[in-house]
C-alpha cells in the first residue's frame, strides 16, 4: 500500500517537480491521466543497451531506463537476465507512446516486439504503467526528442 501511496503522491505532487527543467536523466510523462517524471539511466550505445536492467533485483518506483537509438527503427526486446517485471513503453521519434508491453516475465526469453518507426523505449516497474493511467498517445519529455515535430519539445 505504501507503494501505490508514493506513487500516487509522484504524479500528483504539483506542476513545480513534475515540469522542472528537461534533464538527461530524466523524462517526463503527460497524458489525460496525468504526469510523471521518471529519473532514468540512459542506454544510448549498443553495449549499454545490450546490458539494459540485468542482473538487477530492484528498481525505485521513480526510475526506469530509457534506451535511446539514433534512427527509428523496429524495436524487440527481452527479458535475458533480467530478474524484475519490466514495463516497457515504445516511442516514436516525436516523443509519443505508440505501444506498451505490461509486465514483462523476468528471464523471459521471448522477444517482445514494440512495434516499428520507433526512437526510443522507456523500461519502468512492471504494473506501474496501468496504475498510473499511463496510455499509448501519451506524450514523453527528453532532451534525446528534437525537431519540430517532437509533440513535447523541452523548450515547453
Amino acid at each position: 500500500m505504501r507503494g501505490i501511496l508514493y506513487t500516487c503522491l509522484f504524479v500528483m505532487s504539483g506542476a513545480g517537480s513534475v515540469l522542472a527543467a528537461c534533464s538527461e536523466n530524466a523524462v517526463d510523462l503527460r497524458g489525460d491521466w496525468g504526469r510523471a517524471r521518471f529519473n532514468v539511466e540512459v542506454a544510448d550505445d549498443n553495449e549499454e543497451r545490450a546490458r539494459g536492467l540485468m542482473h538487477r533485483e530492484t528498481m525505485p518506483q521513480s526510475a526506469g531506463m530509457l534506451f535511446v537509438y539514433d534512427s527509428p527503427r523496429r524495436l524487440s526486446f527481452w527479458m535475458r537476465n533480467t530478474l524484475i517485471p519490466l514495463d516497457m513503453l515504445f516511442v516514436d521519434a516525436q516523443g509519443v507512446v505508440r505501444n506498451i508491453h505490461h509486465r514483462a516475465v523476468p528471464l523471459d526469453e521471448t522477444p517482445i516486439v514494440g512495434g516499428d518507426d520507433l526512437l526510443i523505449a522507456l523500461e519502468i516497474n512492471g504494473g506501474l504503467a496501468k496504475r498510473l493511467g499511463i496510455t499509448v498517445g501519451t506524450e514523453l519529455r527528453h532532451p534525446a526528442l528534437v525537431g519540430a515535430d517532437v509533440a513535447w519539445p523541452c523548450s515547453d
